[in-house]
This record gives structure tokens, sequence and C-alpha cells, in this order.
């Protein structure tokens, strides 16, 4: 119970990577609290609105009354440049890179002593495939506020952020190419990310701000080349 009487807010919280946070949390003892537009027993709405973030961050004070952890997790659109317009693009900036300083700004008057912010960037924000610019400016962008924030708030709270590599949220057994790929040998999982998490808001980490943690299995530092380590490129 490393969190009890804690209190961690998680955006996009109600599967995948925020579930697998949430429940993390709510194993070690602490308060949680989640906003996702998926309807359940959390804060129904979508963070890209201004008012249903000051509507969740009052709800979220009137209960707990401060926050120790907030965890901007919330998914951003993924759209090309050959069909995501504008509205889109504009979109996935707001889930997520507008969103994430928003509330943070909304709660910092009220973070605990220790208190911890996290941000979920992406693998994406160093490395890409073709059609995916809405999403990789986003991920690109909340990796670029969190040093920003771990600056201005460094008499409040300790800012982080992780780059998760490919993640399945859906419980397959992958095999093959696709989990050999990473140097680890295998596909990563909503725990391997949870786990830092966690971490990174324990007093094990009370040296460590600023700083953008990739868990990708090792995947963006293989140099990949024709002809080498089975990998082989047809025309």
């Amino acid at each position: 119970m490393r969190f009890k009487n804690k209190v961690a807010v998680i955006t996009g919280g109600a599967h995948g990577i925020g579930k697998e946070i949430a429940d993390e949390f709510t194993d070690e003892g602490a308060t949680v609290h989640i906003i996702d537009k998926t309807p359940g027993n959390w804060f129904v709405g979508d963070i890209s609105n201004k008012e249903t973030l000051e509507r969740f961050a009052a709800e979220v004070l009137e209960k707990s009354g401060h926050v120790d952890f907030l965890i901007n997790n919330a998914l951003p659109l993924m759209k090309g440049i050959d069909e995501c317009s504008w509205e889109e693009f504009s979109y996935a900036l707001a889930v997520g890179v507008t969103a994430p300083f928003y509330l943070t700004k909304l709660l910092a008057p009220h973070f605990a002593n220790g208190a911890s912010v996290i941000n979920i960037s992406s693998s994406r924000d160093r490395m890409s495939q073709p059609q995916t610019e809405s999403y990789t400016a986003a991920k690109g962008g909340i990796a670029a506020l969190t040093h920003a924030m771990a600056i201005s708030l460094a008499e409040k709270a300790r800012v982080n952020s992780i780059s998760p590599g490919w993640i399945d949220t859906t419980s397959s057994n992958i095999t093959g190419a696709d989990a050999i790929q990473q140097p680890v040998g295998r596909v990563g999982k909503p725990k391997d990310i949870a786990e830092m998490v966690l971490f990174l808001c324990s007093e094990k980490a009370g040296f460590i701000t600023g700083e953008n943690i990739c868990i990708d299995g090792g995947m963006t530092k293989l140099m990949i080349y024709h002809g080498e380590h089975g990998w082989t490129f047809e025309e």
C-alpha cells in the first residue's frame, strides 16, 4: 500500500495503458480519479473541451481536496497529412498537448508536497510511420512540454514523461517477426508502462525530473539494414 491516502488523477483511464495505471494505483491504496470519453463509473467527458476540464478538476478537488499524482495519458487522434483536416489536427493537439497543459495548470495550486506529473508520450516522438502526423505532433509536443513544466513547477512537482513503444492492449499472444523486432524479444504490455509510472511517482525517483523515458524493448535502438538480423527489403 505504497500510496495509501494519496490521490491520483488519470486522463484516458478507462482502458489500455490508462486502465492498468489506474488499477495499479488502486491496488497500492491510492484514491483514483479518472476522466474518459467512454461511458462508465468515472467522470465522462472529452478533455479537448476547456469547460469539461474545469468541471473535472472541480470535482476532483471537491471530493479529495488535493492531488498527489497527475497522469496525462489520453490518446490523441492519429491521421496523416493526406487525410487529416485542420479540425482533426487541432483536435489531436487539444487532446495531446493543450489538455495536459491546462489540467496541470488547474490542479497545480492543489498539488500536495512531493507531487508528480507523468505525461504519456510515445516513441513516435522520435520516429514515424507515414500518415501519422496528428498523433506524432501531439506526442512530440507533450514530450517538450514535460521539460518546460518541470522547470516551471520545480517548487511544486516533479514532471516526467514516458514514451512507450509497441504496447499490446488486447492481451494477444504476439509472436514471430512482430515480437522479435524488439531486442527484448516481445511486444510490450500495459503493465510495463504502469510500473514505470508508479516508480516515477514514488520517493525512489525523487531525483528525477524533466526526463523522457522511452520504454520500447530497445526497438528505437536497433539499426536496420537490408540483409542483416533477418531483415530484407523487397521493392
